[in-house]
């Protein structure tokens, strides 16, 4: 059973946002999410109705099918197929709806245990499905062919079994497996609960007034170079009280996967990753290697760029996402943050601003930062013939709005694909940012081509390459950290210093020699939930902007069906590999020269800005 209860994320930075309340914040009211498309309320009896067709309806899936799947003909597969994409549906739905309760409050006791309830119900009542996968995996590929290839109604889910069977050399016996299922609610999913639940209830005091982690993440881009001080000293304060659970939260979950990778003697610990995205070990080593040979022309260039703006030998870590002094320091309220993004979407297409105005008008958006919601912002694609929702922490600042195109890029794609079924609607991780950073490049042409100053485009484009270098080198130095973690971890316990000495390895390389790095700078891989929740997930942010990079210059070249290719690729959801998806476009992830088109995007504007500064 595959059903999630962790949405798609965004890179968790200091671009987070805080206010206290949904309700009128000096930036017009925020939206609250409406869960009632999903179920009315946590005790409705639907929520028990749809737990019993669940239960009975995977033991029927068991009774029916279980040690037949070798023997059955085309048509029998393909009722098969279809139970399963039912039971996928049914308890999906559920699982989202206690996990956006959740995550909308996650210091409510009442909330953080009907979630776990449910998913140990579902757990439970999944077990038996177990045996879908391993038998599967277990007919021989000539019979299989044999039966998928004879109806295009059953073929069409071939990039399912093509994941499903590329599990197959580290399949484990049918009892291990049930096990790993049955243990999976208090194992590494309690460690990921404790994680969220820490975080959400860390406080920070760095003016003396008590602030959640959002509202002291966003001081990082105040104005005043001494605010932004105190919010840094007070982050690593906090994060140095604390170490001691997240380093045992971290090491229990490396320990983990490096038990369940070595039983199923997986050859590296991104394998899985790697499978998961259905994504080639090389292109994502070519991926990470064009990045880390780009620092000193990306991150190494800019940042001592930044250094001059502001008037400073060095750039100390609470100055790496300070505003430019021109900057004006305006709040953008919703109004306008909305008419922004609806008009950069308009602007490609009129189909694209339709499929994304419903998010504003029904209840899918949650903007406001309240006491425990989860930091951060995602889209939960929730269940096909449901509709995804977005979560943000909006505070009015320029990169809140930039938030805000790239979720609703999530949900403009979530949308369209889920018309391809419950299955084959998951989309990779490489290619689940595709149409959110599109999204920000859209919005973000529409502003700088609305500048009406020189230092408005200055700002702007000192905007866009900071967050480029966030999505970009920022996440693939946080992919070289976690790896170095779990290659660390598999000689053994390791103790704070030590996850503090792999972060700072990784750190003054990425960033470069403008940065002095603060006391207690150390600690700061504490916050990041991607290594906690999906491990090795952060390389897809890269990979999405250097797509996203190439695709936007194909646009820009002219490419008459542009739009009808971008729909299409959209609506084909986790149905096609990246090389078909993008060869329409005439691109191929293979090829190592493809990363350097898109990185060459995020060098021309620091190109323009130095010889702004040269003018």
């Amino acid at each position: 059973m595959t059903a999630s209860t962790h949405p798609v994320r965004r890179p968790v930075t200091p671009r987070a946002t805080a206010s206290e309340t949904g309700a009128d914040t000096g930036f017009g009211p925020l939206p609250d999410w409406d869960l009632t498309d999903l179920y009315s309320a946590p005790d409705a009896p639907e929520i028990a109705r749809d737990l019993d067709r669940v239960e009975k309806a995977c033991a029927d899936f068991a009774a029916t099918y279980e040690g037949r799947l070798a023997s059955l003909d085309t048509p029998a597969m393909l009722a098969c197929v279809h139970a399963y994409e039912e039971i996928e549906r049914i308890a999906g739905r559920l699982m989202a709806f206690a996990g956006l309760r959740y995550y909308q409050n996650t210091t409510d006791s009442e909330r953080a245990q009907f979630v776990q309830n449910l998913q140990e119900k579902v757990t439970d009542f999944t077990a038996p499905l177990v045996f879908f996968t391993l038998e599967m995996n277990r007919i021989p590929d000539a019979d299989f062919a044999r039966v998928v290839d004879a109806d295009p109604a059953l073929a069409r889910y071939k990039p399912v079994f093509d994941r499903m069977r590329a599990m197959k050399p580290y399949q484990l016996s049918d009892e291990l497996e049930k096990f790993l299922h049955d243990q999976s609610a208090i194992g590494a999913a309690a460690w990921n609960k404790l994680f969220d639940e820490t975080i959400a209830g860390l406080t920070f005091s760095p003016e003396g007034e008590e602030l959640s982690l959002e509202a002291t993440l966003n001081l990082l881009t105040e104005q005043d170079r001494g605010r932004r001080e105190a919010a840094a000293r007070e982050l690593a304060r906090v994060f140095g009280a604390n170490i001691r659970l997240f380093s045992r939260v971290h090491n229990t979950l490396a320990k983990d996967k490096e038990i369940e990778d070595r039983w199923r003697k997986m050859p590296t610990p991104q394998t899985a990753r790697h499978l998961a995205n259905h994504v080639e070990p090389e292109v994502v080593e070519a991926l990470r290697d064009a990045v880390v040979a780009a620092y000193p022309r990306l991150s190494h260039r800019y940042y001592d760029l930044k250094r001059k703006w502001l008037g400073l030998d060095t750039l100390a870590v609470w100055d790496r996402n300070a505003p430019l002094p021109m900057e004006e320091t305006r709040v953008i309220d919703w109004a306008e943050a909305r008419q922004t993004v609806l008009d950069a979407y308009a602007g490609f297409d009129p189909e694209m601003a339709r499929l994304a105005e419903p998010f504003f008008d029904k209840g899918w958006i949650d903007a406001g930062v309240k006491p425990g919601k989860a930091p951060g912002a995602f889209a939960h694609p929730t269940v096909t013939d449901v509709h995804p929702y977005v979560m943000l922490n909006y505070l009015g600042k320029p990169r809140d709005v930039m938030t805000l195109a790239h979720e609703l890029g999530h949900g403009v794609h979530q949308v369209l694909a889920a018309g391809q079924g419950e299955l084959l609607s998951q989309t990779p991780l490489t290619l689940a940012e595709t149409a959110s950073v599109f999204g920000e490049m859209l919005t973000f042409r529409k502003l700088l081509d609305a500048a009406e100053t020189p230092d408005q485009r200055k700002v702007l484009l000192a905007g866009k390459v900071e967050d480029m270098i966030n999505t970009v080198v920022r996440q693939i130095a946080f992919y070289d950290f976690e790896c170095k973690l779990h290659d660390a971890r598999r000689g053994g316990e390791l103790t704070p210093d030590d996850i503090n000495a792999l972060w700072m390895s990784v750190q003054a390389e990425s960033l470069g020699p403008a940065f002095d790095f603060m006391d207690g700078y150390e600690t700061f891989w504490a916050y990041v939930p991607h290594f906690v929740h999906s491990p090795f997930y952060v390389y897809a942010y890269a990979f999405g902007d250097g797509l996203v990079n190439a695709l936007y210059a194909v646009y820009e070249d002219g490419d008459a069906d542009f739009q009808a290719k971008y729909f299409d690729m959209l609506k084909a959801g986790g149905s096609k590999h990246h090389k078909e998806l993008l060869a329409p476009f005439g691109l191929d992830a293979t090829d190592p020269a493809f990363w350097d088109k898109g990185l060459g995007m995020i060098s021309g504007f620091i190109d323009e800005l130095e010889a702004m500064e040269r003018a």
